[in-house]
């Protein structure tokens, strides 16, 4: 378990109250940060180690856009070997530091022809296909709640917010589901074609498990998709991690901005 209290330290008494974990190939928001704490994963007692490449493992705390934040540069993934609980824990400690909203971006397949590599996914429901669940008892569940109501998980009022800004900024954001497979491998064409029956707007091998843990823990989530290619089938090239991380950071360049412009927000 993580030492919650080391942690809190850590953060040498600073107190933000918004959390950004980033996924792949976005690492680079967090250069935008000002007057960084940066602390290492390792630093902090029972804190998981990411292993993926584009992340970096660390945390960074600072000022972006007028508010405190922290932001993660590197998440964790089951398909690392992780417990589902692991992942729990961490946003139960990003709760215990004060984080009372959650910003969660990833990098994902596109499922639908209308949202092509390079554009934004903000996501508006989930579903949840990888056969795990991070609210399966690892610690300290007796703290929280075992059935959780999901009906506004990425809520709703951050959401029309976020619509509004893109709007006004003329950056193009869609919004759709997005359909978590736990990998690593990249889906087969006719996984992708069952999904797309699902109703699934985006596929990846994350952000729900944040996002179950947030929501027990009255943390509010928006949360994110940066489209790196569209689904196996959908496109002639054979799928690579580096084309995720290439169109990733073409993506993030939108993604900082619009992520700026919520945070500047009164």
């Amino acid at each position: 378990m993580i030492n919650k209290k080391q942690f809190k330290n850590l953060l040498s008494g600073r107190s933000p109250k918004i959390a950004i974990i980033l996924g792949s190939g976005l690492s680079e928001i967090a250069n935008a940060i000002e007057n960084p704490l940066i602390i290492d994963y390792h630093h902090i007692e029972g804190f998981p180690k990411s292993t993926v490449k584009g992340h970096k493992s660390r945390m960074v705390i600072g000022n972006f856009s007028n508010k405190e934040v922290l932001c993660m540069q590197g998440r964790f993934h089951l398909y690392e070997g992780h417990h589902p609980g692991v992942i729990a824990d961490v946003i139960r400690s990003l709760r215990y530091v004060g984080i009372e909203e959650l910003i969660i971006t990833n990098a994902a397949g596109s499922l639908n022809p209308d949202i092509h590599p390079g554009e934004i996914m903000m996501i508006k429901d989930h579903i949840n296909f990888s056969g795990q669940n991070s609210l399966i008892a690892f610690s300290d569940q007796e703290e929280f709640q075992r059935f959780v109501d999901m009906s506004n998980a990425y809520d709703k009022d951050l959401r029309a917010e976020l619509r509004d800004i893109a709007s006004e900024m003329g950056v193009l954001l869609h919004e759709g589901v997005y359909l978590m497979v736990l990998g690593p491998n990249f889906d087969t064409a006719a996984e992708v074609k069952a999904f797309r029956i699902m109703g699934a707007d985006a596929v990846g091998m994350s952000t729900v498990p944040e996002v179950l843990a947030a929501v027990d823990c009255g943390i509010k989530v928006l949360a994110f998709s940066s489209i790196t290619n569209f689904g196996t089938g959908m496109q002639e090239h054979p799928l690579t991690h580096d084309e995720t991380l290439s169109v990733s950071s073409q993506a993030s360049k939108n993604l900082t901005r619009l992520i700026q412009a919520y945070l500047a927000k009164d």
